[in-house]
């Protein structure tokens, strides 16, 4: 029996056939495979750690950033120019109340004090005879008068001379201590120039801002809490001892000035200090890393019925790790605080470890 012949265009359609077989059914084993894979994603649920929440004891404390300054400060400057001639500037020494410290070239000022005393004892003599020939009438009232004014006028004049002498001279205003001395002997100086600071370390003090609607909590004789940077972290004490009475314009802050008793520290040092309103009160608290911040509001996570629900809260008082919610939350509600970056709205939560605060 012959066999029909098979041409070339029928083995073509041939293989086309079993290749859209193979294609349709490959297609169809990647679909399937794929939606079970992302059923079993979607049904998963997230791991959480959530605290319950309860009303805990809180302090309402305000902290403020401060700077530690001496009981005294002051640069040392000449009141006039001129040239150097006696420095004693003891660095990081200690030095008492009116000690020279430098003198500046006053030949010239001198010089002009003893023209005037020599003036003077002249002018002198002549009022006094004057005055003899006054009282017997040998001359007129105005002649006396004039010699009178001539010594009351050599008089001011050394005075004067005098005074800018004096000012040549540089004294500790107080007892302190000297910093770093900025100038060489010979050196020409002018009131501009700076030639060392001082200090007072005995009594240290404390300058720092407070926000206006915190005005009053502090009062003069108020005492606060201070908490020194450095190696020595001792809760510290201070007395308050002077108010600005005018707020900053910018910043509505109050600028606060407190005795800090007891402490060995470098003026110029950062210091934190804390003020306690004195209202103690019970409310719920969070850790800091449960918030949510948004562009309005703060969320925070609850477990409700095995799924996630995000609610808007009110915070208030801030401590170093936790945060008060004033309102959103009510005692007993479950926060999430761990797997917070993890959890989706309406998600399916699975809770790990519950914990109460």
């Amino acid at each position: 029996m012959n066999c029909p012949k098979k041409t070339p265009s029928t083995y073509i359609s041939l293989y086309l056939l079993l290749f859209c077989l193979a294609f349709s059914s490959c297609k169809e084993k990647k679909e399937k495979g794929k939606g079970g894979g992302g059923d079993e994603k979607k049904d998963k649920p997230t791991l959480v750690d959530v605290m319950v929440a309860t009303l805990q004891p809180i302090t309402n404390v305000v902290e403020a950033n401060g700077t530690i300054i001496p009981n005294e400060s002051t640069e040392l400057r000449p009141e006039v120019s001129g040239r150097l001639t006696y420095l004693n500037v003891p660095e990081g020494k200690s030095v008492a109340q009116g000690t020279i410290l430098a003198r500046i070239n006053s030949a010239d000022l001198e010089a002009q004090v003893q023209r005037t005393k020599v003036q003077l004892e002249t002018a002198t003599r002549t009022e006094e005879r004057l005055r003899k020939l006054l009282d017997v009438n040998g001359i007129n009232q105005s002649d006396y008068d004039a010699a009178l004014n001539t010594v009351n006028t050599l008089k001011a004049d050394a005075a004067y001379t005098q005074t800018l002498i004096d000012k040549t001279i540089v004294r500790a205003p107080f007892s302190g201590t000297i910093g770093l001395r900025q100038v060489s002997p010979g050196a020409y100086v002018t009131p501009t120039t700076i030639l060392a600071t001082m200090q007072q370390l005995g009594r240290m003090k404390i300058d720092f801002t407070l926000p206006e609607e915190n005005s009053d909590l502090i009062r003069i004789g108020s005492v606060v809490k201070v908490k020194l940077e450095g190696r020595d972290t001792t809760m510290r004490r201070a007395t308050v001892i002077a108010l600005e009475p005018q707020a900053n314009r910018q910043t509505r802050n109050l600028m606060v000035r407190a005795l800090l008793d007891n402490a060995r520290v470098n003026p110029g040092a950062f210091a934190k200090v804390i003020i306690s309103s004195g209202n103690n009160k019970k409310a719920i608290l969070i850790p800091t890393n449960a918030i949510i911040p948004d562009d309005r509001n703060n969320q925070v996570i609850l477990v409700k019925g095995g799924k996630a629900s995000f609610v808007n809260v009110q915070t208030g008082t801030r401590t170093a790790n936790n945060v008060e919610i004033t309102q959103g939350i009510s005692e007993g509600d479950s926060v999430v605080v761990t797997g917070v970056l993890f959890a989706k709205p309406d998600a399916i939560l699975k809770v790990r470890k519950a914990a109460k605060r």
